[in-house]
């Protein structure tokens, strides 16, 4: 016949167990509920022309986050266009700049989301490059030289054309050098095989962000 003893663990056994339990579902409980909260931080690269501005604002609508140009932000960040801070403090500086305004765009997101447009060149920046893939979840737009090149000049930007008369050979050149880099991303969206409202449903569905 069990004791009082008895008794008494045998019901502080089950009450452990049951707080266990408890435990383990409200913990579950709070993660899903916050994990659907969280919003994403999105990060989309490539050479100009690929459609990272177009591209972005449209995701940024369609998952009701903020959109932001990276290069746009330093450039306020420095008071100077990008074209300025190169001649009047060269590349190490601009790479700087160019960490640490993603690092507090990236805390200001935290928790909230959003959408950037990085600079073609971030690649580059090994340091930097692994601080945005740890951060956000990256997209390379991927698009043919050949689109590339139309749609800057569809923009009203002459300057390929006019000022480098072996601009395209360059071009592909540049794009042949960076699409290791680029590949790394976590996604790619071929914007010469679709269209902007096609790129934006796709990556909106492969985020799995229902909005």
């Amino acid at each position: 016949m069990p004791t009082g003893c008895d008794v008494f663990t045998a019901r502080s056994h089950e009450i452990r167990a049951l707080c266990a339990f408890v435990s383990r579902e409200v913990r579950r409980f709070l993660e899903a509920r916050f994990a659907a909260r969280t919003a994403p931080i999105v990060a989309l690269h490539s050479l100009r022309g690929a459609g990272k501005s177009t591209i972005g604002r449209r995701l940024a609508e369609r998952l009701r986050l903020r959109f932001v140009a990276l290069d746009a932000a330093i450039e306020d960040a420095a008071g100077l266009s990008l074209a300025e801070i190169f001649e009047l403090h060269g590349e190490a500086y601009y790479r700087r700049l160019e960490r640490e305004t993603l690092m507090s765009l990236l805390a200001d997101a935290h928790g909230h989301g959003m959408v950037m447009a990085t600079g073609g060149s971030l690649v580059n920046d090994r340091e930097t490059y692994r601080l945005l893939r740890r951060r956000a979840v990256t997209v390379w737009l991927k698009a043919r030289p050949e689109d590339h090149w139309n749609r800057v000049i569809q923009q009203g930007d002459q300057r390929p054309m006019a000022e480098h008369p072996h601009a395209m050979a360059e071009l592909r050149a540049l794009l042949a050098a960076r699409e290791r880099l680029y590949a790394e991303a976590e996604h790619v969206v071929d914007t010469s095989r679709t269209t902007v409202d096609g790129a934006v449903e796709r990556l909106a569905r492969e985020l799995g962000v229902a909005r």
